[in-house]
């Protein structure tokens, strides 16, 4: 199931052309898995303090569509592309919802983010208790 999350685009995050600079997908997609995470119960901070580890991004690849401009509203979603005991790949989209009833495909990518003991830094694998939220 796909969870969904809107963003409006501020001033801040559009370049000198007065669209979004790429980058700033990557913040919006963090967003959306932050809250993807928190609907699933899971809020980051208290996830490091209760079981010593948290997720981090270890790769991305995105491929950009359209440019989105200062004022859209955009709805951002993430879903679980694939599942490891190491690793999470979450497959995301930001669509523009347009007042006519368009939607047009922005960017969309795919993230995975790794499971790491949070003091050490190093690789671990995904608690069973944690990965049995994301089936």
């Amino acid at each position: 199931m796909s969870f969904q999350f809107p963003v409006r685009v501020y001033w801040e995050d559009t370049d000198a052309g007065g669209i979004v600079f790429y980058a700033n997908y990557l913040k919006f997609f963090e967003r959306a898995r932050t809250e993807w995470l928190r609907h699933l119960g899971l809020q980051q901070h208290a996830l490091k303090q209760e079981t010593g580890g948290m997720f981090v991004v270890i790769d991305t690849q995105l491929k950009y569509h359209r440019p989105a401009q200062l004022d859209d509203m955009l709805q951002v979603s993430a879903v679980m592309q694939e599942k490891g005991r190491a690793s999470l790949v979450v497959a995301q989209q930001a669509w523009r919802h347009g007042q006519d009833g368009n939607h047009t495909l922005l960017c969309e990518g795919s993230i995975r983010i790794g499971w790491v003991n949070a003091e050490k830094m190093k690789p671990e694998r995904i608690p069973p208790q944690l990965l049995e939220l994301f089936t």
